[in-house]
């Protein structure tokens, strides 16, 4: 039996850190030499970190890169490594795989296709390559190509499949959305099963900045079948033996020749032979595991607990500061942020005024009871007596309105900085998507902050998720009256969001529509929407651009997040409506 080894490195690097991401490849690499593999691979770009952006601008960064790759080089007697990385000529930059064998760079593939929609700018920093290299290793022949080239039929995949390939490795940064990890395992099955080639899928894990790299790497067969699955949302090395004799029955059966590769690619193809070390007597390794696909609710709070994570601990910030209102958005980012980075580090402000209620004190209370974390109560009566004091002269002869109610959330947002000031405390906001999204959130107030941990979490998905994870508490976290009472903002004697607000069942399928599916006022009308309703929605989303544009950074889990998928100019006199 023909078995070739292979170990699928799902490392989470940090952007920039250059010498401690090849520091992790190089532990990686003593790792799978243990388990005795012919091939690692390492994700798209893990030794820069993913999206490295403009730091790509700068020519230090780019030969730190080279020079670290040289450094893994050295380190690879005993196995090949595939390594993402950024490689340079005098046409320009690429977003690159090399192939490292027995202490030197064997060969280097540049990535063909650059994706240049939603979250990814990459041409602007790189030009596509135009190889299709295939090498024989270990007695297998191999195909390795990056990201979005496997996601094109006709595309370096069947172009290598045709020219001999057995087994295709593809390498990925490819960030989390909600359905992304079941269109990943649809394109791979299309791959897979066109081109009888087993495909190995790579991803790389982690926060950056927005984005949550899942992992979730797999591996399908030469007729599309899932053979095995990695974690998601954590580190892994996946190790398994590719059977490559089966391969060559089903070809042959199959009669699949080169022949049948395009013209066009085929002075573009070149085979390269790859040193390996020879395993006479390597024992069979058990059936490859296949991780569990997560319910939609875990899988998003997973998704937030990572980027929390990874955002606080990257950026080195101490703890975390957290307005607890007693409402379900607060508790559910105070739970996520427990669960990210330990209770002790989370630290919650309950700042009540005349028209908090009593029940507001006993969930926020009970919330910090239930999750271990600290929580101090400062009162803003007389602070809100002073500004009103200062504006009243100015402020005569006018209604009260939002302005009073604003101030009352400026006064928090400034004793949360204050906080964060003084103990080194990173603000975690806690608005919700479709806060955001008609701009139901206060400007240098509810907004301020460092963090928008939920930023991209519609509300009715808040309440699906914050259910999920008192389900598997055994006793609530959250305190059971949150999920059900009326949301508030306690700005005034007896508001209601549904006072400024459709209800949020209704709410959040129009701004789906509107934002996510970029569908028009009329389509939307045909959904069972009243002209009114969504004529208002659509204004609001509009008209708060320019408060979007000032918010922190958030997680992004839907197909289309505020910042990086969606760009509007914040002047547009364009209407739909």
């Amino acid at each position: 039996m023909k078995l070739l080894r292979v170990a699928l490195a799902q490392i989470n690097s940090t952007v920039g850190d250059l010498a401690g991401n090849s520091r992790k490849i190089s532990d990686y690499i003593k790792k799978a030499v243990r388990k005795e593999a012919d091939i690692i691979a390492f994700p798209e770009l893990a030794l820069t970190g993913y999206p490295p952006e403009d730091l790509l601008l700068k020519p230090g960064f780019i030969s730190d890169n080279m020079a670290e790759l040289k450094k893994i080089s050295s380190r690879t007697h005993g196995i090949t490594v595939i390594a993402g990385f950024v490689d340079a000529d005098k046409e320009g930059l690429y977003n690159a795989a090399a192939v490292i064998s027995e202490g030197r760079i064997i060969d280097v593939y540049h990535k063909i296709f650059l994706p240049n929609y939603g979250v990814f700018d990459e041409h602007r920093y790189f030009i596509p390559g135009k190889r299709f290299p295939v090498y024989n290793i270990a007695g297998g022949r191999l195909g390795i190509n990056i990201c979005e080239d496997v996601w094109h039929s006709g595309g370096p995949a069947h172009i290598q499949a045709r020219a001999g390939a057995e087994v295709i490795i593809n390498i990925n940064a490819s960030p989390y959305e909600i359905g992304k990890p079941a269109l990943r395992q649809r394109i791979l099955h299309e791959r897979s099963f066109e081109n009888n080639v087993m495909i190995v899928y790579l991803n790389a894990v982690g926060g950056q900045d927005e984005l949550v790299f899942d992992g979730f790497s797999m591996v399908y067969d030469h007729e599309g079948s899932l053979i095995a699955r990695g974690k998601q949302f954590e580190e892994d090395l996946l190790v398994l033996d590719l059977d490559l004799d089966q391969l060559r029955k089903f070809r042959k059966h199959r009669k699949q020749t080169s022949s049948q590769m395009p013209e066009s690619a085929s002075c573009a193809v070149r085979k390269i032979r790859i040193p390996a070390t020879e395993y006479s007597d390597r024992k069979a390794l058990r059936r490859p595991r296949a991780e569990t696909v997560m319910v939609t609710e875990k899988e998003v709070y997973r998704a937030l607990v990572l980027g929390t994570s990874d955002y606080v601990r990257k950026n080195g910030f101490k703890g975390v500061v957290i307005g607890l209102s007693g409402g379900i958005d607060s508790s559910l980012v105070a739970t996520i942020a427990a669960d990210a980075i330990g209770r002790e580090n989370v630290k919650g402000l309950f700042m009540p005024s005349r028209y908090t209620s009593q029940e507001s004190r006993e969930d926020a209370f009970g919330l910090a009871a239930n999750l271990g974390i600290d929580i101090r109560e400062l009162r803003i009566d007389d602070i809100l007596n002073t500004y009103l004091s200062v504006l009243s002269d100015d402020f005569k002869d006018t209604k009260e309105d939002t302005t009073e109610e604003n101030l009352q959330a400026r006064i928090r947002g400034n004793l949360l900085m204050a906080f964060s000031n003084k103990f080194g405390w990173l603000v975690l906001t806690t608005g919700n998507k479709s806060e955001m999204s008609v701009g139901y959130a206060t400007l240098y107030g509810d907004m301020a902050g460092g963090f928008a941990v939920i930023k991209d979490v519609p509300k009715t998905l808040v309440y699906d998720v914050s259910a999920w994870r008192n389900s598997i508490a055994g006793v609530p976290v959250i305190p059971e009256r949150v999920l059900w009472k009326e949301p508030t903002a306690e700005l005034k004697h007896d508001q209601r969001d549904s006072d400024t607000l459709p209800p949020y069942p209704v709410l959040d399928p129009i701004l789906r529509a509107y934002i996510e599916d970029e569908v028009g006022f009329e389509e939307i009308l045909k959904m069972g929407c009243e002209a009114e309703c969504v004529r208002k929605v659509i204004g609001m989303v509009d008209r708060s651009e320019y408060k979007r544009r000032q918010s922190p950074p958030g997680i992004k889990i839907t197909a289309r997040a505020f910042g990086r998928d969606r760009r509007f100019p914040i002047t547009n006199r364009y209407r739909s409506y």
